[in-house]
């Protein structure tokens, strides 16, 4: 069991009711596209909260999608960038499918167009891309959500899903670990 870390705090960055309303605002318009025999593709780890939030939203809208999720890790120096490997793929039929791939944050780009890519090329009928946190960093590919929820700042954030050495997923707002004063 991971342990929160001793002498750090976690400052609010988007509060839980701000997520909450942005994502009902982001079903409504997901709900809007018309989509074909739809399925919601999770990225794991980080995007299980947002997903299940995002999922229930889209219920409510009226829309039920099939659920499934793959889980990609990318391997390289640092914490993102370098080469995309999947670890879990999807389990569903794709072909001729719209496939919405939910992701906690874009950064780099590289998770987002490596998924887009691998389901597009298992006979999608059409990928869109939703994500919660558009990180404001150069990207290491051209890519382009579909959906959004926030422009997020360059700052590593936790919470909502997110985590910082298997810390803080639990949280139900957005933050930025500090150390405590």
């Amino acid at each position: 069991m991971a342990e929160q870390p001793v002498g750090e705090t976690v400052r609010p960055l988007f509060t839980a009711e701000t997520i909450a309303t942005r994502i009902d605002a982001m079903a409504r318009d997901i709900a809007a596209c018309d989509l074909h025999d739809p399925i919601i593709v999770a990225v794991l780890k980080g995007s299980f909260i947002f997903a299940a939030d995002l999922i229930r939203a889209l219920s409510r809208q009226g829309l039920h999608p099939e659920i499934d999720f793959i889980f990609l890790a990318s391997y390289g120096s640092g914490t993102t960038g370098g080469e995309v490997k999947i670890l879990r793929d999807v389990e569903s039929t794709i072909e001729d499918r719209d496939v919405v791939i939910v992701d906690d944050i874009l950064d780099s780009g590289r998770t987002l167009s490596f998924a887009t890519a691998h389901l597009a090329g298992r006979g999608a009928r059409g990928v869109k891309t939703c994500i919660l946190l558009n990180k404001q960093v150069p990207r290491g590919v051209d890519v382009t959500p579909d959906f959004t929820g926030f422009e997020c700042p360059d700052l590593f954030v936790v919470g909502y899903g997110m985590d910082l050495a298997h810390c803080y997923r639990e949280l139900p707002f957005i933050g930025v670990v500090e150390p405590r004063v």
